[in-house]
């Protein structure tokens, strides 16, 4: 029985469309051809994974060397067991540079790459791929705004979930069971060498403010040290909160949402938190226009968080994240950086999950975080579940 199947799942103009941004990108870092080896751009590129590599040359038609899986097939598409064999097969005419991801690649294969290539110069092509995909298509923007209503469905679900005595894995067990089933991936795509997570970061109480090592804007100790990071096995205790930023994942394209529970009543100092949260994320929306800096989107939360009286326990407490929202898209952490030093400047096209968050000593964590798309005149809320501070009884 044959398995054959096009590689490139993309309409052709889809495909055309992210082709022109990343080669308008390329034209102005001076790169005459890049070769993508990363899994997530090559899912931007062709609409599927598969391991091998890119070749986009400045002008002409992509080559798709592929070592796995076997039968695809489509315009383009030379099969290789070795990086070696790409000009050995077809010949290539290389450029004078050919542009790697050095921001990801280790040391070894872009060693290998670059003796593959001739030796030829392999500058970084990192920038170029990340600036392409902060700006998304009309297409990608579809299946964000998908990934949103899925991802707002089980959020709606949670109150019902708690259980009485429950420990905080167990209400991160059954959330994630609920995900799945609504067609939840269960992937978090991250970029970079110090971001691990599983599907979901669950935090209550006092776990709320134990450090982590991961570049996140929550902690939690976790329940093992080889991941940690999120639930820790606590019960979930009266007048404490359960903050829940779950996986978004529905198609291949994450949406960022936080929302915090509350079990009996909180004191009023994490109500107030929560409270200032919400109108963080609505003035940093009315301010996300295309144009705007990254860095005065910060400026507005910190000065809002600090205006309320509430900078000790802005963005942490023991320990601070040092930003207040980042891109999402097929990784969940993206271009643009909303933080005090960016230099992004925010793009229509982009979308941008803003989460200020609030750790209250013993309480534990208040705050939400929406995913926004940025238009030309407005921003688009596609996390659309209640933002209030929601009792789980």
């Amino acid at each position: 029985m044959s398995h054959r199947q096009p590689l490139n799942l993309l309409p052709e103009a889809e495909q055309q469309l992210r082709l022109d941004r990343m080669r308008r990108l390329m034209a102005d870092a001076s790169l005459p051809a890049i070769l993508v080896t990363d899994l997530a751009n090559i899912y931007y590129i062709t609409g599927r994974v598969y391991t091998g590599y890119i070749y986009l040359p400045s002008e002409g038609k992509p080559i798709y060397f592929v070592r796995r899986p076997v039968e695809l097939e489509g315009d383009g598409v030379v099969y290789i067991r070795k990086p070696e064999q790409m000009t050995e097969s077809i010949g290539l005419n290389l450029p004078e540079a050919v542009g790697l991801e050095l921001d990801l690649l280790p040391y070894n294969s872009a060693m290998r790459l670059s003796s593959a290539l001739g030796g030829i110069a392999t500058p970084n092509a990192s920038p170029v791929l990340r600036a392409a995909r902060a700006v998304k298509t009309a297409m990608e923007q579809d299946a964000l705004r998908m990934s949103g209503v899925k991802q707002e469905h089980v959020y709606r679900l949670i109150p019902k979930l708690y259980r009485e005595g429950m420990r905080d894995i167990e209400l991160q067990v059954e959330i994630e069971r609920a995900l799945r089933l609504e067609g939840c991936l269960g992937q978090f795509r991250i970029s970079g060498d110090s971001m691990e997570l599983y599907m979901a970061n669950i935090l209550t109480g006092r776990n709320a403010d134990n450090p982590t090592p991961y570049d996140f804007a929550m902690g939690g100790a976790g329940l093992d040290p080889s991941l940690p990071v999120g639930a820790d096995g606590e019960i979930i205790k009266d007048h404490t909160t359960v903050m829940v930023d779950a996986n978004g994942n529905f198609t291949g394209y994450m949406t960022d949402m936080t929302r915090t529970f509350s079990l009996g009543t909180i004191e009023e100092l994490a109500v107030k938190a929560h409270d200032t949260s919400v109108a963080i994320c609505r003035a940093i929306a009315e301010a996300a226009r295309p144009g705007a800096e990254a860095k005065s989107l910060w400026k507005i939360a910190e000065t809002m968080a600090a205006d309320a009286g509430l900078a000790e326990y802005f963005m942490g407490h023991t320990q601070k994240a040092g930003f207040v929202g980042h891109g999402v898209g097929i990784e969940i952490n993206e271009l643009p950086v909303i933080a005090p030093r960016s230099r992004d400047i925010i793009a229509e096209g982009n979308v941008i999950a803003v989460e200020p968050k609030f750790v209250i000593p013993k309480v534990g964590a208040v705050g939400i975080e929406n995913t926004y798309i940025v238009g030309h005149d407005s921003t688009e809320c596609i996390t659309r579940a209640p933002e209030s501070l929601t009792p789980l009884v």
